[in-house]
């Protein structure tokens, strides 16, 4: 008997990858065979993947980008996408499909659609994204990564959580240790895209710092490609060590290892410091789609996990303050910790793997 194929189809982001890659891992491991739809900007972020799973680059396009001749084509892109899609499942015949977002899903996702074969959309964040309100009612289930989730009236979501990769869960729960008078870590991370504004602000709110604790830390920071100099130079100036890259590969290490991380509202991001139980800084992204960050931060925010910070009010003698106030408390960062880990949903994955193999059985009975 053939193995049983599952397409995952995912946009070219952290946010839409890393719960992918965790499917695709745990697919992998219960002999299915796994093939990833996306295009040619998603296939740079596959680096994490298996190697068994098969990349598929699709045509695909948005409005949100470009000028009026390129948003002209967007259509055109899109449907040859699609027909390219629908060519490839009537040969490949997938048991199942599954959307994380991201227009590179679009042709996928419409393709099993028109051919009815069973498929599901994951939504990581509070609100869902324009690609998978579009298929939100064309889906078998919508599966979600942040609950509650605003959804098109009558559709039903199905509580899952935000699956993580299996390096996060190998650090689970991973012990804390709570800040004191020896080396402490802080990560800043600006999502996989890095953010300017954490650039500018967070850098001169560590030098701000009481001597006492400035004395001690030791900072990783994502960076854009463009601040990477800037920011590097401004910690060896001011004597702060510190690693700064575009992107951390070794994130769960990083993460478990930090006093503090400072970062954006990502799905993916609010997953992984849940699921190992770190305090947080969060900064949702302003410009986010339906202000969907501050949504996905509310439930570190309300369980004392994490501190929100809006865009508009993170300036540096504030943050300063911040940083202060977690890293000055020992006993404090500690219940920040173990609050962050309370609301972790590390079954995730294996919960979104027993939807698909439900799908898969909806189609041979």
């Amino acid at each position: 008997m053939s193995q049983p194929l599952l397409i995952i189809a995912a946009g070219g982001t952290g946010g839409h990858m890393f719960p992918a890659q965790a499917l695709a891992e745990a697919m992998l491991a219960r002999g299915w065979r796994v093939k990833l739809s996306t295009d040619a900007r998603g296939a740079r972020y596959t680096g994490g993947f298996p190697h068994a799973v098969e990349i598929e680059q699709v045509g695909s396009a948005t409005f949100a980008r470009g000028g009026i001749a390129a948003k002209l084509m967007v259509p055109f892109k899109i449907a040859g996408g699609s027909l390219a899609a629908m060519s490839r499942m009537l040969r490949d015949k997938p048991a199942v499909v599954v959307g994380f977002g991201g227009y590179p899903s679009i042709p996928a996702l419409t393709a099993a659609t028109l051919l009815r074969r069973p498929r599901m959309i994951h939504e990581q964040n509070g609100v869902l994204g324009r690609v998978n309100q579009l298929f939100a009612k064309r889906v078998y289930k919508v599966a979600c990564g942040t609950w509650p989730t605003e959804l098109p009236e009558g559709v039903e979501g199905v509580p899952v959580g935000n699956p993580v990769r299996g390096s996060i869960l190998e650090r689970a729960g991973a012990g804390y240790i709570a800040p004191g008078d020896y080396p402490m870590s802080i990560l800043v991370m600006g999502g996989s895209q890095g953010a300017r504004i954490l650039s500018d602000v967070v850098p001169p709110a560590i030098n701000a710092l009481p001597s006492e604790i400035r004395r001690n830390i030791r900072v990783s920071h994502q960076a854009r490609a463009e601040d990477l100099d800037r920011v590097a130079q401004y910690y060896a100036d001011e004597g702060i060590p510190a690693d700064v890259q575009t992107f951390f590969n070794d994130v769960p290490t990083r993460m478990s290892e930090a006093q503090l991380v400072i970062t954006r509202a990502g799905a993916s991001t609010i997953a992984d410091l849940s699921v190992i139980g770190r305090p947080s800084i969060l900064v949702p992204y302003a410009a986010a789609a339906a202000d969907h960050q501050t949504a996905n931060a509310r439930q570190l925010v309300e369980a004392g996990a994490a501190v929100m910070v809006p865009e508009s009010q993170l300036h540096v003698d504030s943050l300063a303050e911040q940083i202060t106030t977690v890293l000055s408390n020992p006993a404090g960062a500690n219940q920040m910790a173990q609050s962050a880990l309370a609301c972790g949903k590390p079954d995730a994955t294996q919960t979104l793997v027993d939807l698909t193999l439900g799908l898969a059985e909806t189609r041979t009975t």
